[in-house]
């Protein structure tokens, strides 16, 4: 989310006032100090991620898709200074061999992705400020993608082929998270009996009724196990009578953005009204409403 934050506070502050004034200046600098290009290891079609200054590239990883990783390459689209051309979007992000899909899982199509959608963080993180309704490209709608992705994940905890104990249409919501053995990124094709509350609440605007059922389920069935001061715990497994103690900004803050983009679009609404990012989506061929024509 930390990405987004910079642009958020920017279109929210624009009051004619010194400190407001102030506040859009800061970040009008820190977005044009931001090297993306750098990110391409030199004019390669792709970004790259794991630098570090005592290893450099000894990992030699490509960001590519589909997973949560999509406005990266929007937000490097984006940059004035330091831009990626279209592309590093078009022959690095969306030629891996687990970019398109097109597959039927429990009746949704699925147009991109690994078989199932992977984890639910893919249609979510991505997602807080980028708002999928109406958007498209020459790979995707979406909308349609998130949605789909969010039903097959909860029919799948509904089906509950391993039948773990706990699964059901009012507890569902595989991601990655922490569990009894430590850290997994949990989804239908690596299920180890991890419900993660964030994964169905901040789903919210693709589900907004099967979110709530699992909201409700998650405080009022299983609050006093996995409900405490900062919200609901990180996951739980009923099979392994397991309920996590850790709150983790990475859950909090996708529900709190997610609820309010299904209740009033603020960030949303922000986000897409930035001038860069418009900028950024034309380039990348995007189609959106919120894409201004001129």
């Amino acid at each position: 989310m930390r990405k987004y934050v910079p642009l958020y506070a920017k279109q929210y502050f624009t009051a004619d006032t010194q400190k407001e004034r102030r506040i859009r200046d800061v970040i009008s600098w820190l977005w044009g100090e931001v090297e993306w290009s750098w990110y391409t290891q030199g004019g390669r079609d792709n970004l790259y991620w794991h630098w570090s200054p005592n290893n450099g590239w000894v990992m030699n990883f490509p960001i590519r898709g589909f997973n949560e990783c999509l406005i990266t390459y929007i937000l490097a689209a984006s940059a004035d200074r330091y831009p990626v051309s279209a592309d590093v979007y078009h022959r690095g992000w969306a030629q891996s061999d687990f970019f398109k899909n097109g597959q039927t899982f429990y009746g949704y199509k699925l147009p991109l992705g690994f078989d199932y959608g992977g984890p639910l963080f893919f249609s979510q993180y991505s997602f807080l400020g980028l708002n999928p309704t109406g958007l498209k490209d020459r790979y995707a709608d979406y909308w349609e993608q998130n949605l789909n992705h969010t039903l097959i994940n909860r029919a799948y905890c509904i089906d509950n082929p391993k039948k773990f104990k706990g699964y059901g249409e009012n507890s569902w919501g595989l991601t990655a998270s922490d569990n009894f053995e430590g850290y997994n990124a949990h989804s239908p094709t690596n299920d180890l009996g991890v419900i993660t509350p964030t994964a169905a609440i901040s789903a919210f605007p693709y589900t907004p009724k099967y979110s709530m059922q699992a909201l409700r389920h998650f405080y009022y069935d299983l609050g006093d196990k996995i409900w405490g001061e900062y919200g609901f715990t990180d996951a739980f497994s009923e099979s392994k009578d397991w309920y996590g103690k850790s709150y983790l900004a990475i859950d909090q803050g996708p529900q709190v953005v997610m609820i309010e983009n299904y209740r009033s679009g603020l960030l949303w609404n922000l986000f897409m009204s930035c001038p860069e990012v418009q900028q950024g989506l034309k380039k990348l061929d995007f189609k959106s409403p919120y894409i201004r024509k001129n």
